[in-house]
Formats: structure tokens, C-alpha cells, sequence
């Protein structure tokens, strides 16, 4: 195991941290342990806000925060405060990214970027312009962070599928199934932006584009909810988003993405699986074997061909460099590890983090053309920016 300390002799970036539900958790995990394996600038856990002043409090103390709040505003205008962490309800993010981007803040927002096209423009637009003044913005896409997923994409960016034709990413879960499941934000479009779409098929299309360093320009959807009343506090309760989603990308190398989500695939926990198809080579993962990527090499002679399995533990993988010894598996916490430590170094840097808001912007587009599809009988819908900014995965892991 090789341990890396924080960059010394700097001045430590204060963070606050708003939201500390399960984002928030995973969140604090990764503040709490990146210095201990990563070589980033030296920061502290100052603040961490929530709306239950005894909630907040209690989480501060175990997730490791030294104090705790109940106004956001007020915590992203103090001087102390240099990184805001957004893990808050996506009608939230706007507003809260907004205000810290015009304070000087340095700002990390949890997927998807916000709850409409309009808040997405407006935000990229935002990040742009405190780009300028070198404060930095990224989207917690943590599926990035992947070790498998990164050296997937490294193998695509080096040719060893040749020309890209199919793809295919599919994330299911069962957590709604059952009709008795009592109503939440998730399932409310003027809290949740969306269901499955925004809430899981924004990670498979920013795989998509991640992957293959694409842009979409067809987009054809289809949004089906199966259970339309839940139990709430108000007796059986509307929802207004959906549990499934379906999806056809068409991208500008001419390569066809199928997306597939659903949060009532029953039996499926958290499955996100991906098959990357080219004339050369073929790839395929599944986040519940995370550390393991299947590679089909078609140069190899016919007689010698099939998937072979790499398992992704190796010095040389990206990321592994900073854990253990070969063999020894990560997790999926890990992930939201190596975001904070690629955040930070960027801040100090000044290189532009991946993904950008305008990386965020690219999934949201695609997001609202699904839904405009579904909205019109599944019939396509033609996107002439939606683009992606790819920002190749360090393979070291300093």
C-alpha cells in the first residue's frame, strides 16, 4: 500500500458540504479519506448544511465536519469557505451553484446538473464566466471514476475497437416496485426535475459520451410510469415523473447508443451495464463486478478469440496506483474518492475539471430531447450542440 499526503505549505481550502442524506454520506466518506491515499492540496471539513439543525448536527460529527448549519446562504458567504459541495435535491442545485459561483466559490453539484434545460444553460453559462476568475465547477458524475469504466476508455481512445458501431447501457433497480412504496421527492418532477431519466439515465448517457469522446445529434424516447398514485401524507398522492426510460442515440460518428433505465426492474438492486461493440474489438461491464472489464480482441486469430477478463487492480490501471496491492478490490465508494481528488486538483491546477458544467449541459440536452421524443410518439428529435468535453482519465495515481 503506498499512503500520499496532502501538498504541503498551502493555505487549507475550507469546504462546506450542503445536503447530508445519502449523496451527502457518500460525500463526506470521500472528503474524509482522500488526503490519506491522494497527494492533493491541504482543505478541512468546516461546514456541513442541512435543514434539521439535530440531523445536520449529529451527521457533522460522525461524517467528520466541524460544524454545522441550516442556511446555505449564509455558509457560501463566508470567507472561510472556498469549496461548496452540492448534494441537495436537484431543485435545489441552481440556485445554491448560482450563488456560490458569484461568490468566488469553487463549485462540485451532484447529477444531474438541475432540474431543467433552462437552470442547466444558465448554469454552464455561469460556470463559464467564473472560469474567468478561476473558480472551477464540475458535475459528480462518479461513474467516471470507475477505474474499469476509465481504462475502458482508454482502450476506445487508443483504437483497440477500431470504428465504434454499437452501444448499449442499461441501468435498472427494483427500489420502486412494490406499489406501497410511499411517496418522496424522487417522485415529484417539481422536486425531482424527472424519475429514471434524470436520476440514473443521466449516468448511462455521460457514459456514452465519456466513452466515446462523442456528441449525440438524434435523440428518440419513450417514458412509461407504472404506478401513478403512491401513499403520501396527503392519502394516495400523484406522481408525476417516470420509473422507466428508453432511449436511441444517434452520435456524430455514426455510432447507435440504446439506453435502458428503470427504478422497478425487480431483482435488480443497482445494475448498470454497459457493451461498447466496434469492428476490432468489443467491450462489457457491470458496476456489480466493478473492479472486472471483459475485452474481446478481433485481431487476435479466430481460433483465439473471446472476452477475456481484466481484472482492473493492477499499478498501471487507472487510479490503482494510490490503493492496495494488486488483487485487492475497491469499491463503489471509491469512486466519489477519486472525484474529490481530481476536484481538487484541478482547483489547484486551474485546469478545466471533468466533467464541466458544460459537460452537464450536454447530458441535460439529451435528457429534455428524450422527453420531447416521448412526449411526440416517440418520434426523433435532431440536437446540434449537444456536446461533451472529454478530459482524458490521469492513469497515475498522483
Amino acid at each position: 500500500m503506498r499512503l500520499q499526503e496532502s501538498m504541503p505549505g498551502r493555505h487549507p481550502l475550507g469546504v462546506a458540504m450542503i445536503g447530508y442524506a445519502f449523496m451527502g454520506k457518500a460525500h463526506s466518506n470521500a472528503w474524509r479519506n482522500v488526503a490519506s491515499f491522494f497527494r492533493v492540496p491541504a482543505f478541512e471539513q468546516r461546514v456541513l448544511v442541512g435543514r434539521d439543525p439535530e440531523g445536520v448536527a449529529e451527521a457533522a460529527q460522525r461524517y467528520g465536519w466541524a460544524e454545522s448549519a441550516t442556511n446555505w446562504r449564509d455558509v457560501v458567504a463566508r470567507d472561510d469557505i472556498h469549496v461548496v459541495d452540492i448534494c441537495a435535491p436537484g431543485f435545489l442545485h441552481a440556485e445554491i451553484a448560482l450563488a456560490a459561483l458569484a461568490a468566488g466559490k469553487h463549485v462540485l453539484v451532484e447529477k444531474p446538473l438541475a432540474n431543467t434545460l433552462a437552470e442547466a444553460e444558465a448554469l454552464a453559462a455561469a460556470a463559464l464566466e467564473a472560469q474567468s476568475r478561476g473558480v472551477q465547477s464540475m458535475v459528480g458524475f462518479n461513474y467516471r471514476r470507475v477505474p474499469a469504466l476509465a481504462l475502458a476508455r482508454e482502450l476506445i481512445s487508443e483504437g483497440r475497437l477500431g470504428a465504434v458501431r454499437q452501444v448499449r447501457a442499461a441501468y435498472l433497480q427494483d427500489w420502486l416496485v412494490d406499489p406501497a412504496t410511499p411517496m418522496t421527492w424522487r417522485l415529484q418532477k417539481d422536486t425531482a426535475g424527472s424519475g429514471a431519466l434524470g436520476d440514473i439515465a443521466s449516468h448511462a448517457i455521460d457514459q456514452v459520451l465519456f466513452l466515446l469522446a462523442d456528441q449525440v445529434t438524434g435523440v428518440s424516447g419513450r417514458l412509461r410510469t407504472f404506478t401513478p398514485h403512491r401513499p403520501g401524507a396527503r392519502g394516495l398522492e400523484e406522481v408525476t415523473v417516470d420509473d422507466a426510460a428508453w432511449a436511441t442515440l444517434t452520435l456524430a460518428s455514426g455510432a447507435v447508443a440504446s439506453i435502458e433505465v428503470s427504478r422497478v426492474a425487480l431483482g435488480k438492486k443497482n445494475s448498470l451495464t454497459l457493451e461498447v461493440y466496434g469492428d476490432k474489438g468489443s467491450l462489457l461491464f457491470d458496476l456489480e463486478n466493478l473492479n472486472e472489464l471483459h475485452f474481446l480482441d478481433a485481431t487476435d486469430p479466430a481460433r483465439e478469440q473471446g472476452f477475456r477478463r481484466i481484472l482492473v487492480s493492477e499499478p498501471e490501471h487507472p487510479y490503482l496506483p494510490a490503493w492496495w496491492p494488486q488483487g485487492h478490490i475497491i469499491g463503489w465508494e471509491h469512486t466519489f474518492t477519486h472525484e474529490i481528488r481530481d476536484f481538487l486538483l484541478a482547483i489547484d491546477s486551474g485546469a478545466e475539471p471533468s466533467p464541466s458544467f458544460q459537460d452537464g449541459l450536454a447530458v441535460q440536452r439529451i435528457l429534455a430531447a428524450v422527453e420531447e421524443s416521448a412526449g411526440a410518439g416517440s418520434s426523433t428529435v435532431q440536437l446540434a450542440d449537444s456536446r461533451a468535453i472529454a478530459v482524458p482519465v490521469p492513469s497515475e495515481g498522483a
